[in-house]
């Protein structure tokens, strides 16, 4: 079976012939600026945003169509030509034969090589791709060997072709948009700044300019240009087979201007002959300016090989960096691809929901459920940035709890709905107390709840079912008070605001309504009658979490009386006849939004932290327990779930009737997570969920079972073939969080199969044909499909810290409580983990000889620098204090040893 080889510790693997794979690619990236995909064979493309793509937009479909390749072609003597990626019409015609060439890839993070060997030619290509750190350009190395026993003279020509324009123009105006180039040619390469820019933004003069240029390993400038698509390929050619290629025809000198064509990044260099085993170099640099004057100086720090070099290193060693976290379970291929996993979440931080092939999630941007959950992973790996990242983020809610749902590109930045498209979905105010809850464990900075905050402002109006035609844009987006001042409150007031709006905006059936969706996009067709149970499983985890998150500030900051916006006071109505009445729910939900449908007046109140405390904990329970008595399903052999949706008929969407079994797995997550769910009804999920749901050769768990209709009463999910995406697939995400949920309630056994399962998916690179990491989900043959930008990754990684190896903060504290199964040890029973927590720099080794269950016994002993004795936990595991953290030397790494066995 083929597998990912890896060459290094840091996530650097190999793979032989990987052009035979479809849909292989990439992600190259700098900090900020271009965002490129390559394939083994260079396709792919590279933007800075929707509007401004340097290379053709693809999609996963057209991936490999060559024509967008960035190619680099040798003209042999007495040979023929031959491309260093396998982008020719004859080497396309070989592929799978035994006259195909040998090739390699080998990559790491932002970072590939491609070597290929020609038998037929004599010739070895070596062909390095990366990004600057600073965004500014594409790098391609280029490196030629003689692998002939006699010397070869070799022409070599390089082409990369500039798109040059917006990803509307694919085919809106694809013609036209090439009349408004303005190509010219420089010394060492060639320009291309369009006049107008065609896109949504209307016509706009263009101060963009997009460059490909090229040199020798030793700084020598090409000798000659093609600097449109009909000048390189000629007529009747094409990118596999360019007339220029063929025929060595003559280009244009610097300093030609051509416009109105389709630009390409065509040049010659002067011929060279190489000796058996003699190598020369070629660079070629490609990216998008604002600042045209500025190109020049910008690539000659990238001209020379040495330059370039050195350049290499310093990316690898960056993105290296970023991710300092590292496992050792003891099979180093696991914990290689547990690294690639902990990328992904910087991947997302950077190329948002959709700028890689797949990018069905629309124009790039990320989403409100996006920002939050990318703050889980970032808390682990840059955590000094997260603050104020949350401070920021809180700036998207909305007074009736709702939130923007366009992002801005600048952190905090949400934008009005240009569409006037009223757009909720119902778990949206869950999320930000999960990230927040997870952050104030990890610092134990409470005052953040303190912070004030102003609310988004926009026509949307009273949680979506309104419009404030009040509003303008002159008001601006921040919310006002009466008096027409801006009004601010506590990260604390947003957090209670958001949860308790969800609680009165409930259904026929007393559960939360569905809006336009949950987590699972995909179920939007029930906005009328449709509730999700699934989620008011989770509002009522977070109504006890936030409940016991005052407790803690008040204890620790001796603060007794909180202060919110006066409107508030009827979220915190309480009693049994108010909580079992949906319509007295909607009534008083329906009073509230309506004092803030435009202004708010502005005053506030003050109320003790008890009195809130209370009114939280007695509305999770009583929805716990609202739900275990309605919504359970009890089904034969023990078996039994919750039913966690109805549809927009107000059906329960899941049950068991003779042989028809509906079951889907949301529902089970947070029912378990939130604490809903008790230890038998567990029990009876985990058969549930094992005998319905379970599918090894597709990867895992489902996300349902097969309804067999097209239930346009719930959602497009049931109109997608069953088992790929929403309808029935392998959904990394939620069969994550199903891990993590089984993971807190104890049933590490259960939860390590859901990890272990997608994992070995993952790893199983014959079926599923991706690069490591962690795909959105697997088909039904277990393909990985929408590979790197996952929210999967960071729930992936969350749980393998904070439950497997159990490491994780409770205000500040550092608590070890590992959850590790025997094989997960090595030959030595040992287990370590490497990751920062409070600004220091820790080392884990869990000790355990005998390889036993690490929850058998008692941890014997934890030692930190062979001196600090860490305190028992009153629940299984120990605690190295904060002010004990706060003593460690910041330079170092602090070895901690938990002994678990003799």
């Amino acid at each position: 079976m083929k597998q990912v080889e890896f060459i290094d510790k840091n996530g650097a693997f190999r793979i032989h012939n990987p052009e035979n794979y479809s849909g292989l690619y990439l992600p190259l990236a700098g900090e900020t600026g271009l965002k490129s995909s390559i394939t083994p064979n260079l396709g792919g493309d590279s933007k800075t945003d929707q509007n401004h793509f340097l290379l053709e937009p693809v999609s996963i479909e057209n991936l490999h169509n060559n024509r967008n390749t960035r190619n680099f072609w040798c003209r042999i003597e007495d040979k023929g030509c031959w491309s260093v990626c396998g982008s020719s019409a004859k080497q396309e015609a070989e592929k799978f034969t035994k006259d195909q060439d040998e090739s390699t890839l080998e990559a790491g993070f932002m970072w590939q090589k491609l070597t290929r060997i020609s038998k037929e030619y004599g010739v070895k290509a070596e062909t390095t791709s990366f990004v600057t750190l600073d965004g500014a350009m594409e790098v391609m190395m280029v490196e030629l060997t003689n692998t002939a026993e006699y010397e070869q003279k070799i022409t070599p020509m390089a082409v990369i072709p500039v798109y040059g324009r917006s990803a509307d123009n694919i085919r809106d105006h694809r013609h036209v948009t090439s009349l408004l180039h303005r190509i010219e040619t420089k010394m060492y390469g060639v320009e291309v700044c369009p006049v107008l820019s065609f896109d949504e933004r209307g016509h706009q003069k263009n101060q963009t300019t997009y460059f490909v240029y090229g040199s020798t390993g030793e700084g020598e400038a090409p000798e000659t240009f093609y600097p449109t698509t009909e000048m390189f390929i000629g007529e009747g050619g094409s990118y596999l087979i360019p007339e220029t290629v063929r025929t060595v025809k003559d280009g244009v000198p610097a300093g030609t201007k051509l416009q109105g064509k389709e630009a390409a990044g065509g040049m010659r260099f002067a011929s060279v002959t190489l000796k058996p085993q003699e190598s020369a170099a070629y660079l070629i640099l490609a990216g998008i300016s604002e600042d045209r004057e500025q190109i020049e100086k910008q690539t000659a720090a990238y001209r020379t090989k040495k330059q370039v070099e050195a350049a290499l290193e310093t990316v690898k060693k960056h993105w290296t960096d970023k991710v300092n976290v590292d496992f050792a379970t003891g099979d180093t291929a696991v914990d290689n691809y547990l690294k690639w996993i902990c990328f992904q979440p910087v991947l997302r931080r950077i190329f948002g929901c959709s700028f890689l092939p797949y990018h069905d999630y629309g124009k790039g941007g990320r989403g409100w459920r996006d920002l939050w959950q990318d703050c889980l992973a970032l808390l682990i790996m840059e955590p000094s940035v997260v603050r104020q990242m949350i401070v920021d983020n809180y700036g998207g809610v909305r007074i009736d709890g709702t939130n923007a749902t366009i992002i801005g590109s600048r952190q905090g930045e949400f934008i009005a709905d240009r569409n006037n498209i009223t757009r909720v979905w119902m778990d949206h105010a869950f999320w930000p107390f999960v990230t927040t809850k997870l952050y104030l464990d990890q610092t134990g900075d409470l005052n953040i709840l303190l912070e004030k905050v102003t609310y988004f402002k926009d026509l949307q109006a009273k949680r979506g079912t309104a419009h404030d035609n009040a509003w303008d844009h002159v008001y601006g987006n921040k919310q006002r008070t009466e008096g027409g001042n801006v009004y601010f409150g506590t990260i604390l007031e947003h957090i209670l605001l958001q949860n308790l709006c969800a609680f009165y905006d409930v259904g026929d059936h007393n559960e939360m309504r569905l809006h336009g969706a949950d987590w699972n996009d995909a179920l939007d067709m029930a906005w009328e009658r449709g509730e999700s149970v699934a989620f008011t499983c989770a509002y009522a985890g977070n109504l006890k979490d936030i409940a016991e998150c005052l407790k803690h500030l008040e204890a620790e900051t001796g603060i007794s009386r909180i202060e919110v916006a006066e409107e508030m006071k009827y979220l915190l109505a309480d009693g049994t006849d108010l909580y079992e009445s949906p319509d007295k729910k909607q009534e008083l939900l329906e009073k509230y939004t309506s004092l803030c449908a435009h202004n708010i007046k502005g005053g506030t109140i003050l109320i003790s932290v008890e009195q809130i405390r209370k009114n939280l904990l007695g509305k999770a329970e009583w929805l716990m327990q609202h739900i275990r008595s309605k919504e359970w399903i009890s089904a034969e052999d023990g078996m039994g779930w919750f039913n966690g949706y109805y549809d927009n008929h107000g059906n329960a969407v899941e049950y068991s009737k003779d042989q028809d079994v509906r079951m889907m797995l949301t529902g089970q997550v947070f029912a378990i997570m939130s604490g809903t769910a008790g230890e038998e009804q567990i029990k009876a999920v985990c058969k549930s969920a094992d005998r319905y749901l379970f599918d090894k050769k597709a990867g895992g768990y489902r996300l349902n079972t097969d309804f067999k209709e097209e239930k346009f009463d719930l959602g497009r999910m049931f109109g997608f073939a069953y088992g790929e995406k929403e309808n029935g697939a392998v959904f990394s995400h939620m069969a994550v969080m199903y891990a993590n949920a089984l993971y807190q309630r104890g049933f590490v056994s259960e939860g390590h199969k859901v990890l272990q399962t997608l994992l070995d998916a993952a790893m199983n690179f014959e079926n599923s044909k991706m690069y490591p990491g962690l795909p959105e989900y697997f088909d039904n043959d277990g393909r990985g499909l929408y590979a790197y930008l996952t929210g999967a990754a960071s729930w992936y990684m969350l749980t393998m810290i904070t439950e497997v190896f159990g490491v994780k903060g409770k205000l500040g504290d550092l608590v070890i409580a590992p959850s590790l199964l025997p094989e997960q040890f090595d030959e030595k029973g040992d287990a370590g983990l490497q990751l920062e927590f409070a600004g220091k720099k820790f080392h884990i080794i869990l000790h355990n000889p005998k390889k036993q269950s690490s929850r058998d016994g008692q941890i014997r002993q934890a030692v930190c620098d062979d001196q600090i004795i860490l305190e028992t936990e009153p629940e299984y595991g120990v605690r190295l204090s904060k002010k004990v953290i706060e003593t460690l030397d910041s330079g170092k790494c602090h070895r901690i040893d938990v002994v678990l066995s003799e």
